[in-house]
């Protein structure tokens, strides 16, 4: 990768990223989580910040928790989903966005509620990070422009957080990300996006859709946002079968469809029946994962764990974004009307 613009530099700084968090201590009362002091878990943040606490919220409900995955805003509209028993996880890469600025407001008014914040933030000086009962460091370092560093590092924090909420040792989850350090400085190394995003965007009427099924919605819903932000290209997530309800009809020549994990131990034919009924109408599906299907184009991207395959769909993710930006003749990652942090309700 050529580190032209800090977008690139922060791509290319994830596996430093992922070694700062894995190397440190455990936050003091991580471990001592005890989710049947609650009557529900709630996590919420606001764009990618949401969208990483989906695989959180589907392994804990999978594990008989009562648990909510609602963004800020909802949240601000629905109050009465937080009770005085109520574990609420607020993840903010700045710990200052907007709406988690007007929940902490609104909170002090309500000091019962909820019973326990916990904050995941990179800023400890932050709203967020100050106002938390408990404190989950993400440990990313600055960050210049669209989410990196701090989406990965998230991902590493929410699996701790799972694992102390179902008793499990969260100094694996520090080993494993360790590992996936070096996994994501070989993926950095070895993967070319450029000839996806020129033919992405060589076609007539470009249209690109992003999908991904399980956990790797998140990951879906994550490519579909830093893409637009990172390449002014217009692009949808969508979370599996909601693409057939509606979006389908873009398809045909000109629909490129990025397909995240893409399996095939743990495919239940979905993705691969999508795959193959775009293909059939002339679009151009890329998978992420090791699937290969005749017509698509696969770009490998390893998930031996859950976590794995989160992190190397981000990173894909990402490199697709930034060759996007460049087929589009604007500065990968660059804001032209928003900014890092957006405070504005």
């Amino acid at each position: 990768m050529t580190l032209n613009t800090p977008f690139e530099v922060d791509i290319e700084a994830q596996p430093d990223a992922l070694h700062a968090l894995a190397g440190a201590a455990a936050p003091s009362g991580l471990a001592e989580l005890d989710p049947l002091a609650f009557n529900r878990i709630v996590f919420t943040g606001m764009g990618s910040s949401h969208f990483v606490g989906i695989p959180t919220w589907r392994e804990l409900t999978a594990g008989g928790k009562p648990t909510w995955a609602v963004d800020t805003g909802q949240v601000l509209d629905t109050p009465g989903l937080l009770t005085p028993d109520t574990l609420l996880v607020i993840t903010s890469q700045s710990g200052a966005s907007g709406e988690v600025v007007a929940l902490l407001d609104r909170l002090e008014n309500y000091p019962a509620l909820p019973r326990m914040i916990v904050g995941i933030t990179a800023d400890g000086s932050s709203p967020l990070a100050q106002t938390a009962e408990l404190f989950l460091p993400l440990r990313s370092g600055a960050e210049a422009t669209v989410s990196t560093k701090s989406y990965l590092n998230s991902l590493v924090v929410h699996a701790q957080l799972a694992a102390a909420l179902g008793g499990r040792d969260v100094s694996a989850v520090n080993r494993e990300a360790d590992h996936l350090a070096g996994v994501v400085a070989a993926l950095l190394s070895n993967t070319d996006t450029r000839e996806v995003a020129a033919r992405t965007m060589a076609a007539e009427r470009p249209r690109v859709a992003s999908v991904g099924w399980r956990a790797d919605a998140a990951t879906a819903l994550f490519a579909g946002l830093i893409t637009k932000e990172s390449s002014k290209v217009a692009i949808e997530g969508h979370i599996g079968g909601q693409f057939r309800h509606g979006p389908f009809e873009l398809a045909g020549p000109g629909l490129t469809a990025f397909l995240y994990g893409a399996h095939a131990t743990s495919d239940d034919g979905s993705l691969a029946r999508l795959a193959s009924d775009l293909v059939a109408t002339g679009a151009h599906v890329v998978l992420i994962g090791d699937l290969e299907l005749a017509g698509t184009t696969t770009i490998q991207a390893a998930a031996s764990t859950s976590l794995e395959g989160l992190v190397t769909g981000a990173v894909v993710s990402q490199l697709i974004a930034r060759d996007l930006a460049l087929e589009n003749g604007v500065v990968p990652g660059a804001f032209a009307y928003g900014s890092k942090v957006t405070t504005a309700l």
